[in-house]
């Protein structure tokens, strides 16, 4: 289908970036290569969406060689429609991380930025990977880069956020690589394709804990409620490339592992955990919401509402039904834009006011009309304004919800009016009213530089808001096939 392995390519081509940072070093230098790398890399990648065949469920740009054949575990890569619009997202960010730290990072930034483009390889192997093995493989590397975000270039409790990211991570990680290994001894392959036919080798009492094991490692990384409390540390101590990664792709890894794996190849452990499942979902929407409203630091409310919003998206996939899939996968997607565009804003205006106390700003858009023009835009977004990308992934989960159980719409529409109320206050507090005298004298507007990072996920915001087809064409045919084969245990 194309002349090259693009999936290898696109994976591999930011870890020979972060290659050439520490060997050459310069932290000008970095800059540069790291820039450079990224937009070859989504360059590279190009291929996927223009080539892709929507109409199909199959996995695409299929690449497999020998690795280990002693084992029969094989170095595969693929993707469908579910995986493929996480791979350009992933791919978008880093670009965009490499521009929001361009002046943000002063120190050993070569090392900064290498961690970036080791971070963009795992994330997007994580995505194209076709066996359970290298899905693992691309897991754990994610954490290391993380790990490192938080800990060397973070805020001053860098240190207890990242250990305790790493000790929530690796917990579940144990378990998930346990759970693998007995998938092995039974199945003897680690083939996606290959364990959705070997299924009936799993009995049902071994399905449940298996999906108890995966459960233990996705529900981390979602996060769900109560394995959250990493996450709010962790955005308000990681660098703004750090939270960018963290809300658009770490927490989608969880959401996509569920879909990957729990439901194709346990679908008796996904039966006998529905019902939990639902009560966690409903309960991390309400409870994330209602968290959020109480929040005084800006990094911090954003991150809170990450747990609502996932929250939506984990019901979504549990429902079961086909809106609500297509809706939680859409959100996925529009959940990484918006959370992404938000944490952007503050890391933006935090370079310029040293605070992210919601108290000590107040007036910004007399100073600032492109930036609080674009804060509205966003914070319209993450509200679910009609029009705007967020909305038809929420209707169509709500509706997914109601036709699961009428209780579980009823929480869902309770999380969305919670989700306007602290979204629209945080725009209020922040840019409305009388200019705080600490702001006077600051140049609180949007650089040229900082307007271009924005303006991607501003016309992704818009433009799915208004099209949301163009999203849902790609990985509605998967969704179909995923349902029909992966319901019925």
């Amino acid at each position: 289908m194309t002349a090259y392995p693009v999936l290898t390519a696109a994976t591999f081509l930011p870890l020979l970036g972060a290659a050439l940072i520490l060997l050459f070093g310069g932290d000008r230098l970095a800059r540069w290569i790291a820039l450079a790398t990224t937009l070859a890399t989504l360059a590279v990648s190009a291929p996927l969406y223009a080539c892709f065949d929507k109409a199909s469920s199959a996995l695409q740009f299929v690449e497999s060689r020998d690795w280990i054949p002693s084992l029969n575990i094989a170095y595969g890569m693929g993707v469908d429609g579910i995986s493929l619009p996480f791979i350009f997202l992933a791919s978008l960010l880093s670009v965009l991380c490499i521009g929001a730290s361009w002046t943000a990072i002063q120190t050993r930034a070569g090392e900064f930025y290498a961690a970036l483009l080791v971070a963009e390889t795992a994330m997007i192997g994580l995505f194209a990977a076709s066996n359970l093995f290298l899905f693992f493989v691309f897991w754990e590397l994610m954490l290391v880069p993380i790990f490192l975000l938080i800990g060397v270039w973070g805020g001053p409790g860098r240190v207890y956020a990242a250990v305790k990211f790493l000790i929530f991570t690796l917990s579940g990680s144990v378990l998930m690589l346990v759970g693998a290994i007995a998938i092995y001894r039974t199945c003897g392959t680690l083939d996606f394709r290959a364990l959705a036919l070997a299924r009936s080798s799993l009995e049902p009492a071994q399905q449940a804990w298996l999906f108890a094991a995966f459960l233990a490692a996705f529900a981390v990384k979602v996060p769900m409620f109560p394995v959250h409390t990493w996450l709010p540390d962790a955005h308000t101590e990681a660098p703004t490339a750090g939270s960018v990664i963290l809300a658009g792709i770490l927490l989608k890894m969880g959401a996509y592992g569920f879909l990957r794996v729990s439901i194709p190849i346990l679908p008796h452990g996904v039966q006998l955990f529905l019902k939990p499942m639902w009560i966690v979902s409903a309960a991390a929407i309400v409870y994330g919401a209602y968290v959020t409203l109480a929040q005084t630091d800006v990094k911090r409310l954003i991150a809170f509402s990450s747990i609502s919003h996932m929250g939506f998206v984990t019901l979504g996939i549990f429902t079961l039904k086909r809106s609500g899939v297509e809706g939680a996968v859409l959100q996925m997607i529009n959940h990484a834009i918006v959370s992404a565009a938000l944490f952007l804003c503050v890391g933006m205006i935090y370079e310029r006011t040293h605070t992210r106390e919601i108290k000590d700003y107040g007036g910004v858009a007399r100073a600032a009309p492109v930036y609080s023009t674009l804060l509205a835009l966003f914070c319209l977004a993450a509200a679910g304004t009609p029009g705007l990308n967020s909305f038809v992934g929420e209707f169509l989960i709500i509706g997914g919800a109601f036709e699961t159980q009428a209780w579980l719409g009823a929480m869902a529409v309770w999380g969305v009016a919670l989700g306007t109320t602290y979204i629209i206050w945080l725009y209020y507090r922040v840019a409305m009213g009388e200019m705080n005298p600490g702001l006077v004298g600051l140049k609180l507007e949007l650089n040229a530089r900082e307007v271009a990072t924005l303006a991607p996920l501003a016309l992704l915001a818009v433009s799915l808001g208004l099209y949301p087809e163009y999203a849902l064409s790609y990985f509605r045919a998967s969704v179909g096939q995923l349902l029909a084969a992966g319901v019925t245990p």
